[in-house]
């Protein structure tokens, strides 16, 4: 019963805050980023990368992520799965973003165009706000 409370106790918050909703493909999130008037976090990953892991499992999902990534549209573009198959879709937006290591997280605005880009993951969520605050 002691698990269950301190599983209750850790997701209230984010139940509260709502958490924020990725898109999996960057037109239907151009379209979302116009019509909300937010830019766009672009998280282009493989599932193989052990950083890309560590953003998804470890700094996303946190508290402090959902708030600095609320500002934002978040899309995640997995290229390549973990026997290295690529995603087609995805590996023809990498390329557009002439993407060249895992993970590049993307600003871009609602036309696509790129204003800022972080290649590698950050280590932890208040290090992800830090980068999205500074303009």
């Amino acid at each position: 019963m002691n698990f269950l409370a301190a599983l209750l106790a850790t997701s209230l918050p984010l139940l509260a805050q709502g958490a924020i909703t990725w898109e999996h493909d960057l037109a239907s999130a151009q379209k979302r980023a116009l019509k909300e008037r937010k830019p766009l976090f672009v998280d282009v990953w493989a599932e193989w990368c052990p950083p890309c892991q560590h953003l998804k499992n470890n700094v996303f999902p946190t508290p402090e992520a959902q708030k600095a990534l609320s500002g934002y549209v978040p899309v995640s573009l997995m290229t390549e799965t973990k026997d290295r198959r690529p995603i087609p879709e995805n590996m023809k937006v990498a390329a557009q973003f002439k993407v060249e290591a895992y993970p590049t997280l993307l600003i871009l605005d609602g036309q696509g165009k790129e204003l800022k880009r972080q290649i590698g993951a950050f280590r932890t969520s208040a290090d992800l706000g830090a980068w999205l605050a500074r303009k």
